[in-house]
C-alpha cells in the first residue's frame, strides 16, 4: 500500500508535484501496490481557506516557500490524519 506526501515551493509547483504524483500512481499500479488517497475524510479542515496550505484529497502536502516556512498547523494535523487513515485500512485488510 502507497501513500503520498507531497511539498512545493509555491502554488504553481503545486501543480507539478499533482502530476508527478499521478505519474508514479500509474507506475506503482503496474507494480500491484494500492493507493490509498485520503479523499476528504479530513472534513472541513481540507476545505479552509483562511490560510494558504498543502494538502489534496490525493495526500498531504506543505507548501515551502522559500524555505524558510514551516508546515503550519492544518499541514501537520491532515498529515497525521492520513497517517491514521492508511493505518486504519492496512488494519482492516490485515483483518480479511
Amino acid at each position: 500500500m502507497v501513500l503520498f506526501f507531497h511539498g512545493a515551493a509555491d502554488a504553481g509547483r503545486k501543480f507539478k508535484t499533482t502530476f508527478i504524483c499521478w505519474t508514479a500512481i500509474t507506475q506503482l499500479t503496474h507494480h500491484g501496490m494500492l493507493f490509498v488517497p485520503i479523499g476528504y475524510t479530513f472534513g472541513a479542515g481540507m476545505f479552509k481557506m483562511d490560510s494558504i496550505r498543502g494538502g489534496s484529497p490525493y495526500g498531504a502536502g506543505v507548501y515551502a516557500g522559500d524555505g524558510t516556512r514551516e508546515p503550519s498547523e492544518i499541514e501537520l494535523a491532515l498529515a497525521e490524519h492520513q497517517g491514521k487513515y492508511m493505518a486504519s485500512i492496512v488494519k482492516r485488510l490485515a483483518q480479511a
